[in-house]
């Protein structure tokens, strides 16, 4: 959940991500640094939705919904041996992707109110980001450090539903895949 304006951070703004906790000891210096959804809360994940629904509209409803949807879903592990790059932004490039593009759309589909990342993208390329905001030289020093780190595999088995509440992100449900 990669934060380029301070309006993201806004209280009742949501996200869906899943945790990578085998992550942490690799990149939660860098995080803690260069990206502000670490400041703000947010621990390593992959953006599954960003943003989702506005907090309000998040009801019992909303949640059986969710809990539906991602129960169809089958748990599924992600490795991650390499680093990649947009403009300012490192991240860690999760393999194979598939599936975590399919939760995207699954979501995306059933709430086409909320697009992945409000519409701005035509792609949507699942990532943990590392740093963003940064110059060329600060993510050459963050990628040389983390790429001997590397890999390591994370399993996922859930998505988390985080919000904003106007001063950091907190988790508020855990959705289980098919188990």
């Amino acid at each position: 959940m990669t934060d380029d304006s301070t309006s993201r951070f806004r209280a009742g703004r949501t996200g869906l991500i899943v945790r990578v906790p085998e992550a942490e000891p690799v990149v939660r210096a860098w995080r803690e640094r260069f990206d502000p959804s670490a400041r703000a809360g947010v621990p390593a994940h992959v953006t599954v939705l960003f943003p989702f629904l506005d907090e309000r509209r998040i009801d019992t409803r909303v949640r059986s919904a969710l809990a539906a949807v991602l129960g169809r879903q089958h748990p599924f592990d992600l490795r991650f041996e390499s680093c990649g790059r947009f403009p300012g932004v490192l991240y860690l490039a999760p393999g194979p992707d598939t599936q975590l593009r399919r939760l995207t759309e699954v979501i995306a589909g059933r709430w086409p109110e909320a697009p992945p990342y409000g519409g701005e993208f035509t792609e949507v390329v699942p990532h943990l980001t590392l740093a963003d905001g940064q110059d060329d030289g600060v993510l050459d020093e963050i990628e040389a450090d983390v790429l001997g780190k590397l890999p390591f595999t994370s399993r996922v088995s859930s998505v988390e539903l985080m919000v904003h509440d106007g001063a950091t992100w907190q988790e508020r449900e855990s959705f289980a895949l098919r188990r």
